[in-house]
């Protein structure tokens, strides 16, 4: 581990436990147009995938998608952000890590990252961020995870990458990074861990 210099992370699941919030988001839009709440199944679709991909599986019909997409847009996220958990350690861990490796984030969130890293106070402890509207291939494509190599001019090999989904897990192998599998022990990775502290032991 000693050639890393780049950790990047998920979002959802990793830097925050953001189950009520997206819960809460989706069930809103679907109550909106009369339509029952989440299933268990549909939970977990939405939970790795893009805003425009979830409504997509929501919604079938495209007129309905539509009013949906158009319904989305005019809600704020901000009654939201008090439904997320920010995970235990987060912010001791990145202050341990910066300066010696550069952090960042890749996401398939959209246009409500940047508000929940300025309600959590975390803007300054990652240098960069791609979410699903910097790439034109989110995960489970590995361009968001390669954008970010190519921004510290890295090989692959330098940057270690957490995930809990497999979606992370495809991206991560693609990309040719370090994987390492928050919470998640069905996924293949080079490491597994269940809490952010043990990353300590793994880079420091």
């Amino acid at each position: 581990m000693e050639n890393i210099k780049v950790v990047a992370f998920d979002c959802d699941g990793v830097l925050f436990d953001t189950k009520k919030a997206n819960m809460a988001y989706y069930n809103q839009v679907l109550n909106h147009f009369d339509l029952p709440a989440m299933t268990k199944e549909q939970f977990s679709f939405i939970h790795m995938h893009t805003v425009d991909q979830s409504l997509a599986y929501l919604f079938e019909d495209k007129t309905t998608l539509e009013a949906a997409q158009t319904f989305r847009k005019n809600i704020s996220y901000i009654p939201f952000l008090k439904f997320m958990e920010i995970e235990p350690y987060l912010k001791p861990l990145l202050k341990k890590l910066r300066p010696a490796f550069k952090t960042a984030i890749a996401t398939n969130r959209t246009d409500t990252m940047d508000r929940v890293l300025i309600e959590h106070d975390l803007t300054e402890l990652f240098d960069l961020v791609v979410t699903a509207s910097d790439v034109k291939r989110p995960k489970p494509d590995p361009e968001p995870l390669v954008k970010i190599i190519e921004y510290f001019s890295l090989k692959p090999q330098h940057m270690i990458y957490v995930g809990d989904s497999n979606l992370d897990e495809s991206a991560a192998k693609a990309a040719g990074v370090v994987m390492v599998a928050y919470k998640n022990r069905s996924l293949l990775a080079d490491f597994h861990i269940e809490s952010l502290k043990e990353l300590e032991d793994i880079l420091l």
